[in-house]
């Protein structure tokens, strides 16, 4: 008996030690996988708010909507080397299939601001709804969608003629589009928590789903594997087949995200949140671990990707005191600092 207790103990102190084992090389190889930090800092000296960023991997530049202008960075180097004009409230850059124009949306102007990437000058001006925010290039139609925040509805524009084609009529407030290249489109409803599935060809809406998660902003694709990635309030990324709009899952993620970006090559979905986060979520398992959580900035919740150098650029800048409220602006922005407005580049 005696023997026989002396062997249980040491299988015992055995099993633990292999299970001690486990865990010690699971959380080993977790920290392995976490392998985005902050490379570099680029600060821009003008002013202006900013909304999304967008990346021209072939010609190494970076768009910046600040308001009135766009700014557009080299990005081997982060200097400024032009500036789009002659513009109000810029949103979202887009480019069309020859690489020879870029497309900016303006609520300013209720319009989309077509503009000649090589000289940066503008070259039409083309009406769209009330508040064009999101926009996105659909190759199959060669058609810029521009989706209107205000009138909630998108302009379809045809890159060919830079004439409206279609206005599409939506549920609710839209968000962050993405397209599959073979004429579906989808895009956040915001404040239906809702992503809705858009026909090029027929240039009808085709479906309506649930988010999965509370007022989707930003959007990420995955094509191939057919899952869509929404970033939402209460620090959730849902994981939503394209397919037929079942959540699969429901990621955490930080908190006030309002870009979402994706990585073929290492199948991680990203999400740029404005408490000063960047959430790397793995999606090459079933269960969709988030991996990461690199601290940024305060306010850094926009983001642009290159796949190519798997680098992901982050903005944002430091700000004074908010002023007092007034009747007749019960929230006043604070002001930025002038000279702050940062580039944050991350990459391995």
């Amino acid at each position: 008996m005696h023997i026989q207790h002396r062997v249980r103990t040491v299988a015992r102190t055995c099993f633990a030690t292999a299970v001690f084992c486990f865990v010690a090389l699971a959380a080993h190889h977790a920290g392995a996988q976490q392998p985005y930090r902050i490379l570099d800092r680029w600060k821009l000296a003008d002013s202006g708010w900013w909304d999304y960023l967008t990346v021209d991997s072939p010609a190494h530049r970076l768009y910046l909507t600040r308001g009135d202008h766009v700014d557009v960075l080299d990005t081997t180097s982060g200097k400024l080397v032009g500036t789009v004009t002659g513009l109000r409230a810029t949103h979202g850059v887009v480019f069309d299939a020859t690489r020879k124009f870029g497309y900016v949306t303006d609520s300013g102007l209720n319009a989309v601001v077509k503009f000649d990437l090589a000289t940066l000058k503008t070259v039409a001006t083309i009406p769209a709804g009330t508040g064009p925010d999101g926009a996105v290039f659909e190759p199959v139609t060669q058609t810029v969608w521009a989706f209107n925040g205000r009138s909630r509805n998108v302009t379809v524009i045809s890159t060919k003629t830079d004439k409206v084609v279609a206005t599409i009529a939506l549920p609710g407030k839209p968000e962050f589009p993405v397209a599959d290249g073979t004429g579906i489109v989808y895009d956040n409803i915001e404040d239906k928590s809702e992503i809705v599935r858009l026909d090029a060809h027929s240039l009808k809406m085709t479906a309506e789903w649930a988010a999965g998660c509370e007022s989707p902003s930003g959007l990420a694709f995955d094509v191939p594997g057919h899952r869509l990635f929404p970033v939402c309030d209460g620090n959730k990324m849902a994981v939503v087949d394209s397919r037929n709009g079942k959540v699969l899952a429901t990621p955490a993620i930080g908190d006030g995200p309002d870009a979402a970006r994706w990585s073929a090559q290492h199948k991680l979905a990203f999400a740029s949140c404005g408490e000063g986060v960047l959430s790397v979520v793995d999606a090459s398992t079933p269960a969709y671990p988030t991996i990461e959580s690199l601290k940024t900035q305060r306010g850094a919740r926009t983001m642009a990707y290159d796949a190519a150098t798997d680098r992901i650029y982050v903005v944002t800048a430091d700000f004074g005191p908010r002023p007092p409220a007034t009747a007749d602006n019960p929230r006043r922005f604070p002001q930025m600092i002038p000279g702050s407005f940062t580039v944050i580049v991350i990459g391995r």
